[in-house]
């Protein structure tokens, strides 16, 4: 399948889950991330926030769960057309910008490239951690500043299905998908 024809699909398929099943849902794509990935005190975790609108995984028990721990929390930000990655505290002020996006107040970026977890949003991802977005391009524009070694981390409510037709050649794959279900890793050894 092509890329417009996997979006519409697969946020059709979003819009038909429950808030109940979205909360269990997203409740048990955390508890996968967090017994496979086992994230500790130091490290550092670039996590997005849910457009609720859009049925996405909800990250705030990812969220609660790593400032807890004393992992320090980045989120994105889109300033002038660019994703910067603002750190986020507790006590961090929010604003909701005019896609309906919550966002920090501080336009502050980090300039931190060298997480260890991105954890991405995706509408679908194949078997060969190929996503399908909104179609902005932001992340692939992020994922090309990162280290090497930052693990890119796509979650979904769905498994992996049909394959993407229209891989292009700037687009980055996710190196692991983490659904309800599994864990699947897409890392390639050098």
């Amino acid at each position: 399948m092509i890329k417009s024809e996997i979006r519409k699909l697969y946020l059709e398929k979003r819009k038909a889950l429950s808030q109940d099943e979205v909360l269990s849902l997203s409740e048990k794509i955390f508890e996968n991330f967090v017994n496979y990935f086992k994230p500790i005190s130091g490290q550092k975790i670039h996590i997005f926030i849910p457009i609720e609108k859009f049925n996405e995984i909800r990250t705030e028990s990812f969220i609660q769960y790593f400032l807890s721990r004393s992992i320090k929390v980045f989120v994105p930000k889109i300033v002038d057309t660019e994703l910067i990655s603002v750190e986020i505290f507790s006590d961090t002020k929010f604003e909701t910008n005019n896609w309906g996006i919550s966002e920090p107040v501080s336009n502050e970026d980090s300039h931190i490239y060298d997480f260890d977890f991105i954890i991405t949003p995706l509408l679908y991802c194949d078997k060969n951690g190929n996503r399908v977005g909104y179609g902005k391009g932001f992340y692939d524009t992020f994922f090309e500043m990162l280290s090497e070694k930052s693990k890119k981390i796509g979650v979904n409510y769905f498994d992996p299905d049909d394959m993407i037709d229209d891989v292009w050649e700037n687009d980055i794959p996710v190196d692991y998908l983490v659904t309800p279900v599994e864990v699947l890793s897409f890392f390639k050894d050098c």
